[in-house]
């Protein structure tokens, strides 16, 4: 990993490459390709070319054959480039011979994903989650890593019997220490859901509902969550440009409030170990009474990533939640058959634009209906000398009038099913 080589800088020219075995795949490789093309380029690392290439086999030693392999190595060598991202899964063993092949450095999308989260992780949840990811991804491939060290003489001239022994040795050494960060890692975040899970008790006494905005990559989850709460959080069209949930509380229609948290946007060919490493910043979507899904409705692959979004909300437990869908951007469509699609493939989907404040009123109505359940509208008339039931609904309830008669207090107030049963006597039929 170029943070772990200690080397990110020296990456200034990538060949990209795709491989497919099956025709049928081409269209979808297409798009993946072009996809890893904006995941590198959120690195700063310059395209030199993109490589869409087939091969009639799945090969153990370097996914493809030599043939081709050898074709993708010339295209980068005449290229100057000093390095080849093949999206691909790699094995650590796949990704030795790569680079033993090329003599340059090679690797693969789960990588590419890994170090843009390494550059964006700013909380301490967060760079525990990436050092704990990144870790379980580098430890099988350590000795690749001194291989690179032994091409810039970090580790003896010659392959000396002596500079490989003092390299098993270093490499021994280094597995040590990586599982002892591992286990750090793994405690320390143990802490961190320790202190979220006392974060999310203290939510819970305060009865408020929580929704979890998610969806694909760069969709405009955090666009929507400052339009919804009014917040300053970044929302740059990058990938993964929210590595860090932030919660904000907004007031529903009805008068309910709610708590909203934006979620790390997902991806496809998302790494296990990713969403692993992330559960504890997942978990949000996992522990919402409700998700709001935002899909990019101006995007080709709108439903690809509608599946991909839906797939990893099974993965990690939430797939029986009740979903909002949101068709973001769709200011932006303008064809007809694609308004067709969409229209036809989510017939229940609200359509609005974050960015432009379309749609907004519509989906906070469709908050209150979600929660409807929770809270009512309710009349009642409360004596003066019941004030402890005054404050509670102060506290707990939101009040949108208070009248007096007599020796009476006429309140109407939009109260939670929590505490409804202490003031049901003193209920009245609703005003004409």
């Amino acid at each position: 990993m170029f943070e772990v080589r200690e080397k990110p800088d020296m990456v200034e020219r990538a060949l990209l490459v795709r491989l497919y075995f099956d025709p049928r795949e081409a269209d979808e490789s297409e798009a993946l390709l072009d996809e890893l093309e904006e995941l590198v380029k959120t690195l700063g690392i310059g395209i030199v070319e993109k490589v869409l290439a087939k091969s009639r086999a799945m090969h153990r030693k370097l996914l493809c054959g030599t043939g081709k392999a050898d074709e993708i190595v010339d295209l980068a060598r005449a290229h100057d480039c000093d390095c080849i991202v093949i999206d691909n899964q790699l094995a650590p063993s796949q990704q030795r011979e790569w680079e033993k092949l090329s003599n340059l450095c090679v690797i693969d999308r789960e990588e590419v994903i890994l170090d843009i989260f390494a550059q964006r992780a700013k909380t301490r949840e967060a760079r525990l989650q990436v050092e704990l990811a990144r870790m379980q991804y580098a430890l099988p491939r350590l000795a690749r890593m001194w291989g690179h060290l032994d091409r810039e003489g970090g580790g003896g001239s010659g392959g000396s019997a002596a500079a490989r022994g003092m390299g098993e040795k270093q490499i021994e050494v280094d597995r040590r220490m990586a599982h002892v960060r591992i286990d750090r890692a793994k405690r320390e975040l143990e802490d961190v859901r320790k202190q979220r899970a006392t974060q999310r008790h203290a939510r819970e006494k305060q009865e408020a509902p929580h929704a979890a905005i998610v969806g694909y990559t760069n969709a405009g989850k955090s666009t929507l969550l400052n339009q919804l709460s009014g917040a300053d959080i970044l929302a740059k069209d990058m990938l993964f440009a929210t590595l860090d949930t932030t919660t904000r509380a907004i007031e529903l229609p009805d008068g309910q409030p709610l708590l909203i948290t934006d979620t790390v946007g997902f991806v496809r060919n998302l790494p296990h170990r990713l969403v692993e490493a992330f559960k504890a910043t997942l978990e949000e979507a996992v522990l919402a009474d409700f998700c709001i899904h935002v899909l990019d409705a101006s995007s080709p692959e709108v439903e690809r990533f509608h599946d991909t979004t839906l797939e990893v909300l099974e993965e990690l437990g939430a797939g029986d939640k009740k979903i909002i869908t949101f068709l973001n951007k769709i200011d932006q469509v303008t064809d007809p058959d694609q308004l067709a699609f969409l229209n036809r493939t989510y017939p229940d989907a609200l359509r609005g634009s974050a960015l432009k404040n379309i749609g907004i009123e519509e989906l906070l109505q469709a908050c209150s209906r979600v929660l409807a359940d929770r809270v009512r509208r309710q009349h009642y008339r409360i004596p003066q000398a019941r004030a402890d039931l005054i404050g509670l609904l102060h506290r707990d309830a939101k009040i949108l009038s208070t009248d007096y008669e007599g020796n009476d207090i006429l309140v109407h107030a939009v109260v939670p099913a929590a505490i409804s049963g202490k003031l049901e006597q003193y209920l009245q039929e609703t005003p004409a």
